[in-house]
């Protein structure tokens, strides 16, 4: 975020007994942003939401405008936005190409990001493809593959919906949903790999390669309406409408209620908070984990935390 506004962090406490994880507290301690737009003009305050958010600002702003319209009557059926699956694009390039060589011990590509983004700006998909499927990233499958890592406990993920379907989900949302959000009462995962089906394999490992998946199905031009850039809004009832966008981390809720030309209420649910529940996938992979190497446990909560990719910083306790 912006405008001197902490955007929060994500925050890890490991308790460890007899050499192993024997407790894991997750909490995400993010300001709930969306209360600083009630009262305000509703078009101003749309304006206003994407200044707010420093990461997927695309997608954050088009949720605003969406879920305004839908209060104002007009819904739009679940669609690929360019704008945001550029954004969402970027962003897991960002990942592959910056942030997880660091983790597996390789230097990072900046040259190949800085081209990559370039290519993103025009539209240039052909060479991002064949940058997908280089040396220098099959180098980071492979070294990937071969990194120890949490074997996948089995974990609930969201199943694709538009707005209309989240309406039989949720009929309503409400600030306790927005910071712990739960799908028929569990916590449940959301991002690419939930947007492929969820997997079974190492934890870490097979989160990094759907965001890889879906990449390259961007690149190709073959990626389908559910995907990363899905947008799609309903009206809830006459005053009050929903917006689904599917980011890059997952799924983004806005909800706004208006009193008028003004906003009564407005709920935004971030992919941060279902990846991040406190009985989401991360405290099943760490528990009971071998904790005799602290600087190796260290590193292993490193890999867990950027395979789910929050969008603040994080900060571990306890070790």
């Amino acid at each position: 975020m912006s405008g001197g506004i902490d955007p929060g962090c994500v925050r890890i406490r490991l308790a460890v007994h007899d050499g192993r994880v024997d407790a894991v507290e997750v909490r995400s301690e993010r300001p709930q942003v969306a209360r600083m737009l009630c009262g305000r003009p509703a078009d101003a305050a749309v304006r206003l939401v994407p200044l707010l958010f420093a990461l997927c600002g695309k997608a954050q702003g088009r949720a605003a405008e969406l879920a305004l319209a839908a209060a104002r009557g007009a819904a739009v059926t679940a669609q690929l936005d360019p704008a945001i699956a550029a954004e969402a694009m970027r962003e897991h390039l960002w990942r592959w190409l910056l942030d997880l060589p660091p983790l597996l011990g390789l230097p990072p590509l900046k040259e190949e990001f800085a081209s990559a983004v370039a290519s993103l700006a025009r539209d240039e998909r052909q060479s991002i493809a064949a940058l997908l499927v280089g040396e220098a990233i099959l180098a980071i499958e492979h070294r990937l593959d071969a990194l120890p890592d949490c074997e996948a406990a089995a974990s609930c993920c969201l199943p694709a919906m538009d707005a209309a379907a989240s309406r039989n989900a949720w009929p309503r949302l409400d600030a306790a949903f927005c910071l712990n959000p739960t799908w028929r009462g569990e916590a449940a995962e959301t991002g690419a790999l939930a947007r492929r089906g969820g997997g079974t394999g190492k934890a870490g490992t097979q989160r990094w390669q759907a965001r890889l998946a879906e990449l390259r199905d961007w690149a190709a031009g073959t990626a389908k309406v559910g995907a990363g850039g899905t947008a799609s809004s309903i009206t809830l009832v006459p005053g009050t409408g929903r917006a689904l966008v599917e980011t890059a981390r997952g799924l983004l809720m806005h909800e706004i209620s208006l009193d008028g030309d003004r906003v009564a209420d407005y709920l935004i649910v971030a992919p941060t908070e279902w990846n991040f529940h406190p009985r989401g996938p991360l405290p099943r992979w760490l528990l009971g984990h071998d904790a005799s190497d602290r600087e190796a446990l260290r590193s292993l909560v490193a890999r867990c935390v950027a395979a789910l990719d929050p969008c603040v910083r994080w900060e571990l306790e306890g070790i």
